[in-house]
């Protein structure tokens, strides 16, 4: 590393990944977390998903997982973030390939361990898997042997967002601040 600051010609600050000195680091550190936000804890949790987790903007707070702005109050109406999606459960060896607009009352009444993925989506989408899937079906159920294709689109669904969970929040705060 060079042995004076790159814009000032100041001592570095020891450690630097930059040859900067301390004020000059500090003036990056500042237009990065003006520019990108800073991750950080929630004053309190977000009042849409409950999340914890946070970016500080100058501009204010945003939370995490489902991007609505602190401070703004969520709609009254629940049909304002409403969203509908296909489900896939694992149970035991097998996937519950399903649709619902309220997973976790769904997922209250359906033996399960463990929810592998959502995907945007109402009973059309769901119907299409179905038949996507036809030679894995259980005969009369929603169910589905596992198999590496089936295996694959449930990656293929995780991949961007591995926690379901927080993408069905993302999604929910989208279609309350479209209404």
């Amino acid at each position: 590393m060079d042995s004076r600051c790159a814009l000032c010609g100041g001592p570095p600050h020891p450690g630097a990944p930059l040859a900067l000195c301390l004020t000059h680091l500090l003036e990056a550190h500042d237009w990065v977390a003006g520019e990108f936000g800073m991750t950080d804890l929630l004053p309190s949790p977000c009042v849409f998903c409950g999340s914890r987790l946070g970016v500080r903007y100058p501009s204010g707070w945003l939370c995490a997982v489902c991007e609505w702005r602190v401070g703004e109050v969520p709609p009254d109406d629940p049909a304002a973030s409403r969203v509908d999606v296909v489900y896939y459960l694992r149970f035991r060896d097998r996937i519950k390939i399903g649709t619902t607009a309220n997973p976790a009352q769904r997922f209250a009444a359906l033996p399960h361990d463990e929810v592998l993925a959502f995907e945007r989506g109402d009973r059309t989408l769901e119907q299409r898997r179905h038949a996507e899937f036809a030679h894995l079906r259980i005969p009369g159920t929603e169910w589905f042997e596992t198999d590496e294709s089936l295996l694959a689109h449930v990656a293929s669904l995780r991949a961007p967002t591995p926690d379901p969970w927080s993408l069905l929040a993302r999604w929910r705060s989208e279609s309350a601040a479209r209404a």
